[in-house]
């Protein structure tokens, strides 16, 4: 079965955040709401959405300083986030698309086009997608070629980047060395195992503490996983 994807939904008030769940859910989607902003920053750290629709108009802290921190983030600032506002907060709408919003909707709107917008926008974004690849606390970045730890950029050379990339994308498969030479390398040698593991030790160095996520097969090969 096709994963859902998921949408969070930052709103105060508890009757537009459930009819906004309610329209969602029926469109297919997963969906999980929360009141303020430090709800949504402790959500963020236990699973990343597919987008975010964020109301303005929050309490103890508003939308367009959420936003700032989504931004911010190494972690985060790729997801798209919809700026949620009302009439009168066009200006702060605005406001948020100049910070990085993806887009706006204003307040009173229809449920079905609350559900369009938000497909038209993941439809837009799918179609020029940046390819971020994760992995606990790594973040491969596949357009911009960076590599971050705990929001740390790490220094890699290439054939280090492009064996961490095999190992998240395949993550919890184990890739024998030959495999890994043929992917990264484009061919097989006799000394093959040697170099692969020559890099591989050097990858996990430069990780520091997310080095261990790199699992040793013996006999077979590498994976990332548990």
């Amino acid at each position: 079965m096709e994963e859902k994807q998921l949408v969070y939904i930052v709103e105060d008030d508890t009757s537009i955040r459930e009819l906004e769940m309610y329209a969602l859910k029926n469109a297919s989607f997963e969906v999980m709401g929360f009141a303020d902003g430090s709800e949504l920053m402790s959500a963020l750290e236990s699973r990343v959405p597919d987008i975010i629709l964020l109301d303005i108009m929050l309490p103890n802290e508003d939308g367009l300083d959420i936003l700032n921190k989504i931004r911010g983030s190494a972690l985060y600032c790729n997801i798209p986030v919809v700026m949620v506002t009302a009439k009168t907060s066009e200006i702060d709408a605005v406001k948020g698309l100049d910070m990085g919003a993806d887009d706006y909707i204003t307040k009173p709107f229809g449920v079905m086009e609350l559900v369009s917008r938000v497909k038209a926008i993941l439809r837009r974004l799918d179609r020029g997608k940046k390819s971020v690849l994760r992995y606990k606390s790594i973040v491969l970045d596949e357009n911009r070629h960076t590599v971050l730890v705990d929001d740390a950029e790490i220094e890699l050379t290439y054939k280090e980047y492009e064996i961490l990339k095999q190992l998240i994308r395949n993550k919890d498969i184990v890739l024998s060395r030959d495999r890994l030479m043929e992917i990264v390398w484009g061919y097989n040698f006799e000394q093959g195992n040697r170099t692969v593991d020559v890099h591989i030790q050097s990858l996990r160095k430069k990780l520091g503490a997310a080095g261990e996520y790199i699992k040793t097969i013996r006999n077979v090969g590498y994976k990332v996983g548990d």
